[in-house]
């Protein structure tokens, strides 16, 4: 369709003509999300003229499909700066009902959601806000606009409707929120402090999530029976997590703070033992759950154990690890997932896992029996096998740094951060990467000061552990002797070329020789051959 003739038609004619001029080139681009570039001028006329028109009284059919010519136009950055101003972020927040602009900030509950909406009205404010969505991402003098025009308290004295949303309304209005705090960090401070987002967003997911409180943090457990949490649902949960984890992110908060956190660790741990329709979208929650749950403080974990209610498990203080194991279902879930991205999709739950046993001797005890129990059979290399033991000693030896350290220190903090505990579990060559890291290659502890409980080693443990191999962690099959049968001057000529090769390695610097200093870290071995011993000064001389 001819965007000229379109333009010259919308300055003449009435709403019921513009409807149908629209409507055609809505249906004919519904689909087009790569525009050309030569009648980028007449776009961003296109988008100045439907302005114009939404600027108008004209009738909600009228405004609907004027809208969805604006969102098709707003996939172009390009044609953006009609929109990208006060005058259009003004008519699209008008449009979904979020009465932004100088008094926004003083946008009551009855404003914000105006009494019942006819159907056709409901579908223009959820254009409005698929339009601001696909606006506020592309443009970042729209972003710098909405903060002019306090977008942010808007969305905030919308959240406060929440029970009463439409699906798509409430969706777009969460995913609005998620995308300004995502992309203007300055925001995040106005949100938290002005607008009391972490609780208006925590009471949304109660809502959403069903949440039925019998104690100060403790969520009534959800029906086994019950059915699948509905996609509607689970989809606006997930743009809540979503705008909740950029509000937390890098936020330490203060006293006042910890209540608000504790209520979201909780009902974050209710999310966890929750089923939606599919075993995708379920992992998918948990994903954004565990993200969330990295973000909050360290202390706030334990609400996720601590439910005086329901109960626990006596051999672990009475506390209930349900959740936990759901977490380490899920990671172990992420470990398997073939192709998957590691450092995206598992590191976060390692260093949840990691942090919350780093803190909590209960937690700590609990994964370190599902994961790294007693040792029986030590003939296997400690990365062979399908045990969790086994998947995490293979990634300690991953090419992604990231994902190698964090598993390494997962596996180390629940060896209460013990050199001597740790190799019994994976060996020295596996571990090695974690000890130069540490400055631990001469042994010793982390600084974590763990609970006084041992580890108790099984008899086959203790049987084999004289003929374990320390760098590959197994009993190894004797191996025949290479040099047994040699003479001794074929043994001096042997040793002769392995000089040489390691000489000419070391001149061409593919290897460098190293020791380890006295604090176990590496150096060059010239430095640690050079450093002096401690001098004892308090000790006496003959």
């Amino acid at each position: 369709m001819d965007l000229n003739n379109i333009l010259s038609q919308l300055e003449t004619a009435d709403g019921e003509d513009i409807d149908k001029l629209l409507q055609q080139y809505n249906r004919e681009n519904s689909h087009t999300f790569a525009f050309e570039q030569k009648e980028e001028a007449l776009r961003s006329k296109l988008c100045q003229s439907v302005l114009t028109v939404l600027g108008r009284q004209v009738q909600p059919s009228c405004q609907k499909t004027c809208l969805e010519t604006l969102r098709i136009l707003s996939r172009d950055k390009r044609v953006l700066a009609p929109v990208a101003t006060r005058e259009g972020m003004l008519i699209l927040g008008g449009m979904a009902r979020l009465h932004v602009g100088e008094e926004g900030g003083d946008t009551n509950e009855k404003s914000c959601q105006e009494d019942a909406q006819s159907e056709e009205e409901e579908r223009v404010v959820v254009e409005a806000l698929k339009c601001l969505c696909n606006v506020v991402y592309n443009s970042p003098a729209a972003q710098q606009v909405s903060v002019d025009v306090q977008l942010a308290h808007g969305l905030c004295a919308s959240l406060r409707t929440a029970r009463t949303w439409h699906h798509e309304v409430g969706l777009f209005t969460l995913r609005l929120l998620f995308l300004l705090s995502a992309l203007r960090p300055d925001v995040r401070a106005v949100l938290r402090r002005e607008c009391h987002a972490l609780r208006l967003l925590s009471e949304v997911l109660e809502h959403t999530l069903d949440v039925r409180w019998v104690g100060p943090y403790e969520a009534a457990r959800p029906d086994p029976q019950a059915l699948p949490m509905p996609a509607q649902d689970n989809e606006r949960a997930m743009e809540a997590l979503k705008a909740l984890f950029n509000l937390t992110l890098s936020y330490t908060g203060g006293e006042e703070d910890d209540h608000q956190f504790r209520l979201i660790a909780a009902i974050l741990r209710h999310l966890l033992m929750l089923k939606t329709e599919t075993e995708d979208k379920t992992e998918e929650a948990h994903s954004h759950a565990v993200n969330l749950l990295n973000n909050l403080p360290v202390s706030c974990l334990d609400v996720i154990i601590d439910l005086p209610v329901q109960g626990g498990q006596e051999k672990y203080g009475g506390k209930n690890m349900d959740a936990v194991q759901k977490l380490l279902d899920f990671m172990e879930k992420r470990i398997d997932k073939q192709g998957s991205n590691y450092k995206e999709g598992l590191t976060p739950v390692l260093s949840l896992l990691t942090e919350g046993s780093r803190y909590h001797r209960e937690i700590r005890r609990y994964i370190k029996a599902q994961v790294l129990p007693p040792l029986k059979d030590v003939k296997i290399r400690p990365e062979i096998g399908t045990t969790t033991r086994n998947k995490l000693v293979r990634l300690m030896t991953h090419v992604d740094m990231g994902v190698k350290q964090t598993a390494a220190e997962f596996l180390f903090v629940l060896c209460k951060e013990s050199v001597d505990n740790l190799l019994k579990y994976t060996g020295y060559g596996n571990a090695a990467g974690l000890l130069v890291a540490r400055g631990l290659l001469a042994g010793g502890r982390g600084e974590t000061q763990y609970s006084e409980d041992e580890d108790s080693d099984t008899e086959e443990y203790k049987t084999a552990k004289p003929f374990i191999n320390p760098i590959t962690g197994h009993v190894e099959e004797p191996m025949p002797n290479p040099i047994e049968e040699m003479t001794e001057e074929q043994k001096e000529c042997e040793a002769q070329k392995l000089v040489n090769m390691f000489d000419m390695l070391s001149r061409q610097n593919v290897i460098r020789p190293m020791g380890v200093r006295p604090d176990g870290t590496l150096a060059p071995l010239e430095e640690t051959l050079c450093d002096p011993h401690e001098d004892n000064s308090e000790s006496d001389s003959d």
